[in-house]
């Protein structure tokens, strides 16, 4: 909900979630999960702030502001505000509750055709 999507489905555990964002499931986890730790070995989080997993979540919203403002009032910790990028889409970056790096975008707008 932090980020503006609805929730699809939430085990009774809370140890598994589904977000509902159209064509696309977007399923979060614990960091320690008894069932897979074992197998895919276990999550290992940076202990300086200023280093991030080696995971970027991107996702796309038509009012980047009202998102990093509504992911910040949920709980997301601040990175950098949105601003425009030389590219031709609006970006900020928030933090998790579990210190995962969420680019929160605009769609890229194509470049003008030449002719």
């Amino acid at each position: 909900m932090a980020f503006g999507h609805s929730v699809r489905r939430l085990d009774e555990s809370h140890r598994w979630g589904e977000l509902d964002s159209g064509e696309t499931t977007i399923a979060f986890t614990p960091l320690h999960q008894k069932e897979t730790d074992g197998i895919t070995g276990e999550v290992q989080t940076p202990s300086d702030p200023h280093r991030r997993a080696p995971v970027e979540v991107c996702l796309a919203y038509a009012d980047v502001d009202a998102a990093f403002k509504r992911a910040v009032e949920s709980g997301a910790t601040a990175v950098s505000e949105p601003e425009e990028k030389e590219w031709g889409q609006k970006v900020g970056y928030v933090r998790d509750i579990d210190g995962i790096v969420v680019r929160m975008g605009s769609c890229v707008k194509p470049p003008p055709h030449s002719h």
